[in-house]
C-alpha cells in the first residue's frame, strides 16, 4: 500500500505552481500527510554576473528576495479546507532543481508535486525545465501538473 507522510510542493508563485498546490493539498488531506512548501530563490550571482550592476550588495539582494519569498509562503496554501494541514515552509537559495532534490532527501519526502510550464522548442532549450530535471533526479516519485487550463476537479 502506498503511504505518503511528507508531500513536497515546490512553488515559484506562478499560476502553474498554484495548480500543483491544489493537487498537493488534496493529496496531503487524503493521506493525512505533512505538506512541505518550498521556494528556491535564484542565486543573485547567476542573475547578475557583474556585482556592481545593481548598485546594492548581492547579499542584500538575496536577503530581500528570501524575506519576500518567506512572506509569500506564510500566506500559503490559503485554500478552503486546508486549515488543518500541517505545513512546513522553506526558502532556499541556489539552482531550483538542485535545491528541490536536496530538500526532498533531507526531509524524507515521499512525493513531489510540481507544476510545469509546458515550454517546448527553443524556449525549453534556452530556459530548461526544472520539473524535468526534478523528475530525472528525485529520490521519490514526482507528480507533474500541467497547464492550468486542465482544471483540477474535486471528487464528489
Amino acid at each position: 500500500m502506498i503511504e505518503l507522510k511528507n508531500i513536497l510542493v515546490p512553488t515559484d508563485f506562478s499560476e502553474f505552481g498554484e495548480q500543483a498546490l491544489l493537487y498537493g493539498c488534496e493529496l496531503a488531506k487524503r493521506f493525512d500527510a505533512k505538506l512541505h512548501l518550498l521556494n528556491v530563490v535564484q542565486d543573485a550571482v547567476a542573475m547578475f554576473p557583474e556585482p556592481n550592476m545593481m548598485g546594492t550588495s548581492m547579499n542584500d539582494l538575496v536577503s530581500d528576495m528570501q524575506h519576500l519569498a518567506q512572506k509569500q509562503l506564510e500566506e500559503m496554501p490559503g485554500l478552503p479546507g486546508t486549515e488543518d494541514l500541517e505545513v512546513v515552509r522553506e526558502v532556499r537559495v541556489g539552482p531550483a532543481f538542485l535545491e528541490i532534490i536536496r530538500y526532498a532527501k533531507q526531509a524524507e519526502i515521499d512525493l513531489i508535486v510540481i507544476g510545469t510550464h509546458g515550454r517546448t522548442g527553443i524556449k525549453h532549450m534556452l530556459l530548461g525545465s526544472v520539473a524535468e530535471k526534478v523528475v530525472r533526479k528525485a529520490p521519490c516519485p514526482v507528480l507533474t501538473v500541467s497547464h492550468p487550463e486542465r482544471e483540477f476537479v474535486m471528487p464528489t
